[in-house]
């Protein structure tokens, strides 16, 4: 026993030895792969900002010469206009309607996970194919304006009018997220004491009143979590109003996002990397103010 009990201490300072020392050898993977592809990048972009850089020529220097022409272009306010509107139609969805689908699909009911499963089925979709789909749904010779003609509505301009090509996106973006969200709700609600909602239900109050003063105070801080994740990814947007709208951007331009207008203006053989990037950093310091604000209004809540 003693024997076996000394080799197996040689063995295990044997594979010490062996290993690295640093624990930096470690995270140098991970780290090498994160400065790649996340802290280059923001650099670069960062930098390429105050230049003049095309895709094929190296740029000058020249200040704060792209941040001016901004304020003076008219594609960058549609821009930033339509990206803000998506943001305050898509998160109030994003927020409420995955809570009350986790709601739903929480019970353990015979064929609850088949459910379950085909809510999450659009998360994991290609947001081509599911963008694909809904213009074949959508356009004037779609499924659904077939429909709208029988029964005699007539067709509706969903692809072709500004604003009802924006609302499409929106719902095409709320329709692929429910799945996502309602699984972090899913795993805020099953840490929710099922002793309050009996408390309160013996007390009298109905399932709306439930909801209201049990569930929404336990999953607060997951709401807070999701207007965020939401809110970056909306302002963010890009997939589904270049696939509805087309690389144009719709009617007139009309229709274009600010992600859409860095991808439009930077790419190219004569592509302004430049002034994409100056378009660049603001989408990057709006998206941080907007978590700001929602982190700061979830602050002021508890205060």
């Amino acid at each position: 026993m003693a024997t076996s009990a000394v080799s197996q201490e040689r063995g295990v300072q044997r594979v010490r030895r062996q290993l690295p020392t640093s624990p930096w050898l470690f995270a140098a993977p991970g780290l090498l792969i994160t400065g790649a592809f996340i802290l280059y990048p923001f650099v670069s972009t960062l930098i390429n900002a105050f230049t003049d850089r095309r895709t094929l020529i190296p740029g000058e220097f020249v200040g704060l010469a792209n941040f001016r022409e901004l304020l003076h272009d008219d594609m960058f306010w549609i821009g930033l206009r339509n990206s803000t509107l998506y943001v305050l139609g898509v998160v109030p969805a994003l927020v409420v309607l995955p809570l009350l689908l986790a709601l739903l699909v929480q019970k353990n009911i015979p064929g609850i996970t088949f459910f379950r499963s085909a809510f999450y089925t659009p998360v994991v979709a290609s947001i081509v194919v599911v963008g694909l789909i809904w213009v074949w749904l959508l356009d004037e010779r779609g499924l659904i304006n077939s429909l709208l003609e029988t029964i005699g509505v007539g067709q509706v301009g969903f692809l072709s009018d500004q604003w009802l090509l924006l609302l499409s996106a929106m719902a095409v973006t709320v329709w692929k997220g429910l799945g996502y969200y309602m699984i972090i709700y899913l795993a805020a609600l099953a840490n929710v004491p099922r002793e309050l909602h009996e408390a309160a239900a013996v007390d009298g109050a109905g399932a709306v009143r439930r909801f209201r003063t049990v569930t929404v105070p336990a999953v607060r801080s997951t709401m807070v979590l999701v207007g965020a994740l939401s809110s970056v990814a909306a302002f963010k947007v890009f997939s589904e109003v270049y696939l509805m709208a087309g690389p144009s951007g719709g009617p007139a331009g009309e229709d274009t996002t600010l992600v859409m207008l860095v991808q439009r203006t930077g790419t190219g053989l004569t592509g302004r990397v430049g002034y994409a990037s100056a378009i660049s950093v603001v989408v990057f310091v709006v998206t941080v103010a907007l978590m700001l604000l929602v982190l700061r209004a979830d602050r002021r809540e508890e205060g």
